[in-house]
């Protein structure tokens, strides 16, 4: 860095706040940190004049009462076609996606 980089205690520092985040848990680094909505979000899409309404949990979603383990599945039980949940949802671009 031009300016000499950040200072031995402030990596280690955010080496800690890393592990503390990810349990130190390699493969959860690696996924991206926007790819699940935080537990507790609720989302909302109106579909064809109805308004639906997901609750997201840490390991899966509901949506009318009934658990999901995707929000492409959720897509599907609306629309009744094939669905990128992410982008039905409106979390993901269609741009981004491809």
């Amino acid at each position: 860095m031009a300016y000499g980089g950040l200072k031995p205690e402030t990596l280690k520092r955010l080496r800690e706040l890393g592990e503390e985040l990810d349990g130190g848990d390699p493969k959860r680094r690696r996924q991206p940190a926007n790819d699940r909505p935080i537990s507790g979000t609720r989302l909302i899409r109106e579909y064809q004049g109805v308004e639906h309404c997901v609750t997201v949990y840490h390991d899966s979603y509901e949506y009318q009462g009934r658990p999901y383990k995707s929000l492409s599945a959720i897509a599907r039980a609306i629309t009744g076609t094939r669905w990128n949940g992410l982008i039905f949802f409106g979390l993901k671009s269609q741009r981004a996606a491809r």
